[in-house]
Formats: structure tokens, C-alpha cells, sequence
């Protein structure tokens, strides 16, 4: 990471809030997500009106939670609010966009009436699919960057971490 990216100079007793670990996390994250969403505005196969909102920002990391936590079945908001750790409320509003998208339909949730399922619609499976495109393309640009060596330790590391 260069240093411009780095609010506080190397030298400075402050530079500690730019160089922990959680920082460099979230900041690998952004770059990571980023990189995922601009792939996908390049992908020839995703429909030209869904790679348009990636290529104009208009697609966010918070987008991306759908299609990350959204299972092939179809999900309760709530659940999938859940797995993303977002609030319930920010998750409707990310549903809502979705809908609007045509990425999402919401459905009568088949073991109680009263609750509503969310489900990839085939424009929101094709969607799903040049996110796992893109993902390939991301991890693999981040093993030639880094390393297979240290992607791997990276990856294992984690891991492990996020289990526990």
C-alpha cells in the first residue's frame, strides 16, 4: 500500500491508527470489493443496464452483500441482514434497490405466510454468476501481486480467524 494512503506519516505517533491490523483489513476489503465491482462493469456477459450501474458507482459493497449471503433457495431479509452484519433496515433498503434492479424478487416464504423470502430472479443469477467471475479474476490478480506463498498464508490465516 503506498503511502499517500496513509493519513498520518510514517513518523508520526499516530501512524499506529493507519497501520493496525484492522485498518490494513478493511482498507484490503475496500480495494478488494472495488476491484470485484469494476471487473463486473467490464464483464461482456453481465446485461448492459446492470454493468452500466457498477461502471457509474452505483453499485456498492453493500450490493455486493446479496450477492454474497443470498442462497440459491432464497433467504429471509432478516437472515440475510444477519449474515452480512448490516441492520436489518439498511438490508431492506439494499433489497429494495435489488428489486428495482430486477436482481431480487421477494416470495411468500413456504413455512410461514406471514414472512417473505427473497430470491436471485435469472437476471439476478446471471448477476450472481459474474460475481463469481470477477472473484477468480480478483483473488487471482491478488496472488500475482502477492505472492502464491503469501496468498495462501493470507487466505489460512483468515480463515481461522474469522472461525473463531
Amino acid at each position: 500500500m503506498d503511502s499517500s494512503s496513509f493519513p498520518f506519516p510514517a513518523s508520526s505517533p499516530e501512524a499506529w491508527r493507519a497501520t493496525h491490523l484492522g485498518y490494513l483489513l478493511g482498507h484490503a476489503l475496500r480495494r478488494f470489493d472495488a476491484r470485484v465491482l469494476q471487473l463486473m462493469a467490464h464483464d461482456a456477459q453481465v446485461p448492459l443496464a446492470l454493468s452500466n450501474l457498477a461502471a457509474r458507482d452505483q453499485v456498492s459493497a453493500a450490493h455486493v452483500h446479496i450477492t454474497r449471503h443470498l442462497s440459491l433457495a432464497g433467504d429471509r431479509p432478516t437472515v440475510l441482514a444477519q449474515r452480512a452484519g448490516m441492520s436489518k433496515q439498511a438490508m431492506a433498503d439494499v433489497i429494495e434497490q435489488c428489486l428495482a434492479w430486477g436482481l431480487v424478487t421477494r416470495a411468500p416464504d413456504p413455512q410461514d405466510a406471514r414472512a417473505r423470502r427473497v430470491c436471485f430472479t435469472p437476471l439476478g443469477l446471471e448477476w450472481r454468476q459474474a460475481f463469481a467471475r470477477a472473484l477468480a479474476q480478483a483473488e487471482s490478480e491478488f496472488r500475482a501481486e502477492v505472492g502464491a506463498e503469501v496468498a495462501t498464508v493470507v487466505a489460512l490465516g483468515l480463515e481461522v480467524y474469522a472461525s473463531g
